[in-house]
């Protein structure tokens, strides 16, 4: 899953759920309602669950209070720690990512919070495409994910993110593959699912795809 961004979760892991909570004001509207978008994905979930990049475990939680089996990928070393820290006696956080994970069985669902938009358009794809072999009819993969309703939107939220001196996140924006919702539409149908979006904050939405 873009591993090439692990060394910014060293970085980040012990004030991850910091972030989260809107303490760091440049991310507060990213991570506006983050705990109802989390209660929306787990909500979406069923039966046995993938869930990649869980980070520090927040929407792991949630999906085992839902009484799902969860299985986490987490490529970073210091997230699986601290999720491991606040979960371990529940569920066991694995090495893995969106494209190379270790999984035996069928899944029913693949969840993901903010975390798909470390994969380029490319990548994105054939992450589809290996889940599409796992999932039965029905199965859902669904996301929380910044994403952007047309190129258009997405480069001005860079200029109001600069405008409003909020370099960190103009600076995230510019150099993650944040997607639009026809990229989606496109990588998603002609494999054989529907898909449907619902936008949750100014920059977040939730995707949810049935395999058909």
């Amino acid at each position: 899953m873009g591993r090439e961004f692990l060394d910014l979760f060293q970085d980040w892991a012990d004030s991850y759920d910091d972030t989260v909570t809107g303490h760091d004001v440049e991310y507060q509207a990213v991570f506006e309602h983050y705990d109802a978008i989390l209660d929306a994905v787990a909500a979406r979930a069923k039966g046995r669950v993938v869930e990649f990049g869980p980070g520090t475990g927040n929407l792991t939680k949630k999906l085992l209070e839902n009484k799902l089996e969860v299985l986490p990928f987490e490529p970073s070393p210091e997230m699986r720690e601290i999720g491991m820290q606040k979960l371990g006696d529940q569920v066991t956080f694995r090495d893995g990512d969106f494209l190379d994970f270790d999984l035996v069985g069928t899944v029913d669902s693949f969840v993901s919070s903010y975390a798909f938009h470390h994969l380029t358009d490319e990548e994105k794809g054939k992450a589809f495409e290996i889940y599409g072999k796992y999932l039965p009819r029905g199965g859902k993969i669904v996301w929380a994910d910044t994403m952007f309703e047309s190129d258009r939107h997405y480069q001005a939220a860079i200029s109001a993110a600069i405008e409003k001196g909020y370099h960190n996140l103009a600076d995230d924006l510019k150099r993650e593959y944040y997607t639009t919702l026809d990229v989606f539409r496109a990588l998603l149908e002609p494999r054989g699912f529907t898909v449907t979006f619902d936008q949750v904050n100014a920059f977040v939405w939730i995707m949810e795809a049935t395999k058909q």
